[in-house]
This record gives structure tokens, sequence and C-alpha cells, in this order.
């Protein structure tokens, strides 16, 4: 997709969370993918977490970044499958104020060129919450990869064109 190169770049912050019940900092390799990624396209790492598969805990982390004016978006790994402790879908539905259904369809669009009909397995999803974006991606690096490198390295880049996320900032608690 076009960048347009007489716009001025605008740095995002972002926070990004991972979920899981077995990984701790050394050994989260998602969350350090992400981050790479983050920094590499010229982002602010905000704040950086793993929290356990607890509705509750995911729910009262991403309330918390989303009070902070320094936090623009949260993206989360890890929590998106269907089995009984994969819940960051419903934590994410719980603090939203609109859903972005399209960034799901367009994360398993994407991934089932890689990985076929597995990616049906994928809950991805995003929303706004009182105005600040919120991604769910899957745990591995590779769906990371793919959700950052896909979708969101254009959508959080005000250069991109048509349109994007950042853009779009300014007016997320219109009335």
């Amino acid at each position: 997709m076009p960048v347009d190169t007489t716009r001025a770049f605008v740095p995002v912050r972002i926070a990004v969370l991972t979920v899981s019940d077995t990984r701790g900092l050394a050994e989260d390799r998602s969350g350090d993918t992400l981050v790479a990624r983050i920094e590499g396209a010229g982002h602010v790492v905000a704040d950086r977490g793993i929290v356990r598969d607890d509705i509750d805990v995911i729910v009262a982390r991403l309330h918390a970044w989303i009070d902070e004016p320094a936090i623009d978006c949260v993206i989360t790994t890890g929590g998106t499958g269907v089995t009984g402790r994969d819940i960051t879908p419903e934590a994410v539905e719980r603090v939203a104020s609109k859903m972005i259904p399209g960034f799901g369809e367009l994360f398993r669009w994407q991934s089932f060129a890689k990985i076929g009909t597995s990616t049906i397995q994928s809950r991805a999803t995003a929303c706004v919450a009182r105005g600040t974006y919120i991604f769910a991606l899957p745990g591995s690096t590779g769906a990371v990869k793919d959700g950052w490198d896909g979708i969101l390295a254009d959508q959080l880049d005000i250069r991109h064109r048509p349109c994007n996320f950042v853009e779009l900032m300014p007016r997320l608690l219109e009335r």
C-alpha cells in the first residue's frame, strides 16, 4: 500500500501485554518480537507486561492502560485460541467501546495463506476502548509477525494511504 512521504511520521505509544500461564519475561519470544517490530518502525513501547490467563487480571491491566494518557494503543499476544484457558478475546470485549471485526477477519485471511485451515483456531480481535486501540494477537512468534507486518505496521503509520488508524485517534472519543 502507498505511503504518503509528504506527511510526517507520528510515533504511536504502544503497550505490549503477553498473556501466558507459563512464560516470564525471559521466555517471552513473542513479546520480544513485537517490541522489536514496534521500535523498528519508530514507535514507542510505552509499557510492557505479562499476566496469567485470568480474565479479571487481563481486564484490570487493560483498564489501567486505557486510562493512561501516555498509551495510545495496546497489543496483546496470547490467549486467543479455543481452549478453556484462552480468554483474551472475552477480556477485550469486556473493555470495548467499539469492536473492530475486520481486524480478526483480515488476520485470519492472511494467516490462511501460511497455515491453511488451522487459522480457524485463532480468535484474534480488536477494539477501541475509551479512545485506546486494543489488538489481540495469538501467542506464536509467527502470528505476531503476521499481525504486525501484514496489518498493524501500515494501520499504525499515519503516512499509510488511503487511510489508517492513527489519523482517527483525535476523533475516537467524539460523541
